[in-house]
């Protein structure tokens, strides 16, 4: 039976209900505002000189503070989680994401410089709602010194193509609709997305959910990756990741791995003592999301412990990976709702990303894009109102000629 064919029932008191993202709507929008003032204050940090791991403690620090100040009270005797959705990552110029570094690695010294492209990633949870934000700051730029060159195509291709993302990613479109106007949005600047990064669903305590969007598929992806479509009640998290590389391509480096999450799909029992004591204060901190090991009480003790757990795949690693040396990488990272009145976005507008910043001499050219991004993100009633009228004189027309 096709789709045409399928007998659709009547909606029942149910399906009448607020969906449930609608009922826990300001649980995410309480993570969103507290991950916008964390990123406020970030964002005053990133200046020349300053020490990346500095901000890496310090966004985690007010994530904690920020959560740890709102619902206090339990919610039917029961006390409500919160907490970091994703511990903080300050990643630098061609390093693509998921760099958080601990005291004693060698790239704990590194401090930003004039000029730097620096991505700042950053969630906060209330109730296992999650809220997940990244966005772009270049060291020193302002309105009197913009950003140039490379720097400035590759920031403009990547908050361009997110505003192309806000505005696809809607009921009925497909997860390929999403890949392949991102790739269109970063030619116009001769940039590409970062190959295979992923944007997925979130769900209460999920946000690697199993609908997903990919960027810049190689050939085997486009095989294997799974098709969806976007349905009205769903929440994701849409990771644009930019590159001024040839063919966006990255790969993993020296770099060691600080940011790991609990898979709670594997089962396993762990054979080690300090495997199952790391573990078991891993489920206790970060529960199901991902954490930094600088979290955890005994940083010796807690890479010896993953190191079972990872191999099991109890818990997995979130690699820092790196573009070509002298490429830039740009980052924004939204968490939007699909709502019955359309789509809503619950992380708030870049702190830093204005116009006036950025001086390419590249613009977007592809009409049908730039007639998507003239479009607001919601329609309003009136439009709704007026489309409606219009379906109905339509369907009165072709009535009579038949």
């Amino acid at each position: 039976m096709s789709d045409s064919e399928k007998t659709v029932a009547p909606p029942t008191a149910e399906d009448k209900k607020p969906s449930t993202v609608e009922a826990d709507l300001t649980k995410y929008k309480t993570a969103a505002e507290i991950v916008n003032n964390v990123t406020k204050k970030l964002v005053e940090l990133c200046v020349e000189g300053a020490k990346v791991i500095d901000i890496c403690i310090e966004g985690d620090k007010l994530l904690e503070e920020g959560t740890g100040a709102v619902y206090n009270k339990p919610v039917k005797g029961t006390k409500v989680s919160k907490g970091i959705a994703f511990p903080t990552c300050v990643s630098v110029n061609n390093t693509v994401s998921h760099f958080s570094p601990l005291a004693s690695d060698p790239q704990a010294s590194q401090i930003l410089a004039k000029d730097d492209v620096v991505k700042l990633h950053l969630g906060a949870h209330i109730d296992g709602f999650a809220a997940v934000s990244a966005e772009t700051v270049v060291v020193g730029a302002s309105a009197e010194n913009p950003v140039t060159g490379r720097r400035a195509d590759v920031l403009k291709a990547a908050w361009t193509a997110a505003e192309i993302a806000m505005r696809t990613v809607k009921v009925g479109n497909k997860n390929w609709a999403v890949t392949e106007a991102v790739g269109k949005v970063a030619s116009a600047w001769d940039c590409k997305p970062v190959e295979g990064m992923l944007s997925c669903q979130h769900t209460q305590n999920v946000i690697d959910g199993k609908k997903r969007i990919i960027l810049n598929p190689n050939e085997t992806q486009k095989r294997e990756f799974e098709t969806v479509t976007f349905v009205e009640g769903e929440v994701y998290g849409i990771d644009i990741l930019v590159s001024t590389g040839e063919d966006g391509k990255a790969r993993v480096e020296e770099s060691r791995t600080t940011i790991h999450q609990r898979d709670s799909t594997i089962t396993y029992q762990l054979k080690m003592k300090t495997s199952r004591a790391v573990f078991s204060e891993v489920q206790k901190k970060a529960g199901a999301f991902p954490f930094n090991v600088r979290c955890l009480e005994d940083e010796k003790r807690a890479r010896m412990g993953l190191q079972e757990a990872v191999q099991h795949s109890l818990v997995k690693p979130y690699d820092v990976v790196y573009t070509p040396p002298n490429t830039f990488v740009a980052a924004f990272h939204f968490t939007i709702a699909l709502l019955p009145g359309g789509p809503s976005m619950i992380t708030l507008p870049p702190i830093w990303y204005k116009p006036e910043l950025i001086k390419t001499e590249k613009e977007l050219e592809d009409e049908e894009l730039k007639a998507l991004l003239a479009r607001n993100l919601r329609e309003s009633k009136k439009s709704k109102k007026k489309k409606a009228a219009k379906n109905e004189v339509e369907a009165g027309d072709d009535a009579k000629e038949t």
